[in-house]
């Protein structure tokens, strides 16, 4: 069966004053019914931004091109309307920050209510009694109460699983979940992940998960993508990108967690990341982590690789792979 969502040459640009800067850049990837995708990489590197660009959540001040299909439905060209409706019921997103992400002023009740009726176009009543029936199974106790609270009165954990019920309340294929528990302490976390995991089960739910934390990459991924300043510079199914890891940042980026099974001989040398992501993608010639690579050769100063073949569907933008 082809994959029902299918991201093919993204690329974004955000204007900033009279000048344009590249945020995502030929970004590919395709995801199948129930699969998860992690996006993994530092703080920077775009993978928010290629998620927000997947939602057409960044404003009028960024222009993306290429394709992003949804059952061959191609989501930048829609009108806003149509992408309003598409987001919700089709796809949603649960943000980092749920404080942030749910309104301060209205009950978690309205804002479920609201959500509810405008998507699946149910009465009041319905709405409310629907709203309980998510939040109970998403392991909230008390929901009649909790309708009745707002946000800032609940803890981190209990607001994240509310973001989640919202984001699942009109049933999306495709969730993508950005930094879901990285303000959560660790048991709240993996809670959040069993949740996450068993909604999957139950829904054939497909998940992008963005976090930079090879832990949960490991108890939820079924693909990996590493991005580096805009673009995807490994990709990989999880079994062999922790086995074989071939890219110098991704096995940085493994090191961080004793992980060092990779494709690259005098793995020694890549102990440690040096430096910075660059702040404009597009103004780094050659290949753009080669400043801050221990391997970096005279063309990696001077040419920008493409992404290689390197075993069966695992791919790697790294000249040392260059037969």
């Amino acid at each position: 069966m082809p994959p029902f969502f299918q991201v093919e040459h993204l690329t974004t640009t955000l204007k900033k004053m009279k000048t344009e800067i590249t945020v995502v850049d030929d970004v590919n990837f395709t995801v199948k019914n129930g699969e998860t995708i992690c996006i993994v990489g530092e703080s920077g590197c775009g993978k928010s931004m290629t998620a927000l660009s997947i939602l057409r959540l960044l404003g009028g001040k960024a222009v993306s091109k290429g394709r992003v299909l949804y059952n061959n439905l191609d989501l930048l060209k829609l009108s806003s309307r149509k992408m309003e409706a598409m987001r919700g019921k089709a796809m949603n997103i649960v943000f980092q920050n749920s404080l942030s992400a749910l309104n301060p002023v209205f009950t978690i009740g309205y804002q479920m209510r609201k959500t509810i009726a405008l998507h699946l176009k149910l009465s009041k009543k319905d709405a409310v009694n629907y709203s309980i029936r998510l939040l109970r199974e998403v392991g909230i106790s008390r929901p009649e109460a909790i309708i009745s609270e707002y946000p800032h009165t609940l803890s981190g954990g209990m607001r994240q699983r509310v973001a989640i019920a919202l984001a699942l309340s009109c049933k999306p294929k495709l969730l993508i979940a950005d930094e879901p528990t990285t303000a959560l302490d660790a048991t709240i976390q993996a809670q959040i992940l069993r949740l996450i995991k068993e909604i999957q089960k139950e829904t054939d739910l497909s998940l992008i998960l963005i976090t930079h934390d090879f832990g949960v990459v490991s108890e939820m991924a079924d693909k990996i993508i590493v991005m580096y300043a805009g673009q995807i510079v490994e990709e990989a199914n999880v079994y062999d990108l922790f086995r074989r890891a071939s890219h110098p940042y991704t096995i940085a980026l493994l090191n961080s967690v004793k992980i060092l099974n990779t494709n690259i001989k005098n793995v020694q040398r890549a102990m440690r990341i040096h430096g910075n992501i660059p702040s404009v993608y597009q103004d780094v010639s050659g290949c753009r982590f080669h400043n801050r690579c221990p391997f970096a050769m005279k063309i990696c100063k001077s040419e920008q690789p493409n992404l290689l073949k390197v075993g069966e569907d695992h791919w790697a933008r790294c000249w040392l792979h260059k037969a």
